[in-house]
């Protein structure tokens, strides 16, 4: 069952402050700092559960992080439809196209990093080129790990972006990942997700309560006359909260969640940016080059829209292990960095 930490519905959102928080972040088993939020216990587990309670075709594999990718609270719901397939990402992969030629809708799950550097000719070859209905669901996406560049996919969805068929999915929180999980198994061809896991902040409706995740959908969360942020992953809940210390400085941040990094919604993105007078930044947990900040700015520039243009992102280098707070703030991603670049650049 879904555990959740005590939620009072009538209470008013309290932002917290940037900068603020325990600091103990297991380097390995990420969690990400997010006071102020109620947070949900291994979301993507329990949605596949419930929907392979409904869809005999779901079945899950893993290349042994079951425990690691939520993949575990599956295994023990359905043993005979859970594949452990040891440290294996290539075969895992293959024994996945082969599932799904045969009609079954797999979930497999490893970290993001072993997935787009060592199983990516097999993704290629064997479920983006033949176009089957496998959804790679990855932990460790970006910098949720300190264990340094072995496990920092800090370039994942730079490599994935120029697959063709493949769907590339960048959840900020809990209620993404739980309504991510039924779009996915709908859509007929594969998907990347990028997954956080473990306890999972609750974020989104805690800013807008009718938030729904719509697969190749952007949706404006909070709006802004000086600056639009269009962000995903945890950089929306980063630059929600960085949105709130800012109006506190008489600063007026909207931000545009795009929880889809591919097919990005160009429509809404443009609809927002010609929005005169805002400065326009892209915010994501990926290296600056290749991913949402590049898929915007390249939006924009074809489509005749050229506002003042930033990106916050990681740098193109291979980056330090440590205390993730830590490293959010060298490299640029913690609340605290957001809004201290936003405020410079405004």
């Amino acid at each position: 069952m879904t555990t959740r930490s005590t939620y009072d519905p009538h209470r008013k959102w309290q932002p917290r402050q940037p900068g603020t928080g325990s600091g103990k972040t297991s380097a390995m088993i990420a969690s990400l700092d997010a006071e102020g939020y109620e947070s949900v216990g291994a979301p993507f587990g329990h949605a596949l559960v419930a929907a392979a309670k409904v869809d005999p075709r779901i079945v899950g594999l893993t290349a042994d992080l079951s425990k690691y990718t939520d993949l575990h609270v599956f295994a023990q719901a359905f043993p005979d439809r859970f594949y452990q397939m040891g440290m294996a990402e290539q075969v895992m992969i293959s024994a996945a196209a082969g599932m799904a030629r045969e009609g079954f809708i797999p979930f497999a799950t490893t970290y993001a990093v072993f997935a787009s550097r060592r199983a990516y000719d097999f993704i290629a070859m064997a479920i983006a080129e033949e176009n089957l209905p496998v959804k790679i669901v990855c932990a460790l996406p970006g910098l949720t790990t300190g264990y340094g560049p072995s496990h920092q996919a800090t370039e994942d969805l730079a490599i994935f972006r120029g697959l063709p068929n493949l769907t590339i999915v960048d959840p900020c929180d809990a209620i993404d990942v739980a309504e991510a999980v039924p779009a996915l198994v709908a859509h007929d061809g594969p998907v990347y997700m990028r997954l956080p896991r473990g306890k999972v902040p609750s974020v989104l409706r805690a800013h807008d309560p009718d938030y729904r995740f719509e697969l190749g959908r952007a949706r404006l969360i909070r709006d802004g006359s000086d600056a639009l942020v269009i962000s995903s992953g945890f950089m929306t809940m980063r630059a929600l909260d960085a949105a709130a210390e800012l109006e506190r400085h008489g600063v007026s941040v909207a931000v545009l969640h795009c929880p889809t990094i591919k097919p990005l919604d160009t429509e809404t993105i443009l609809a927002e940016a010609r929005k005169g007078g805002r400065l326009v930044v892209t915010a994501e947990n990926h290296t600056r080059v290749g991913g949402l900040g590049e898929a915007v700015a390249a939006t924009l520039l074809t489509n005749g829209v050229a506002p003042t243009f930033r990106m916050i992102g990681l740098p193109d280098q291979f980056l330090d292990a440590g205390a993730l707070p830590t490293l959010h703030d060298r490299y640029g991603i913690s609340t605290r960095a957001i809004a201290r670049q936003l405020r410079g650049w405004l």
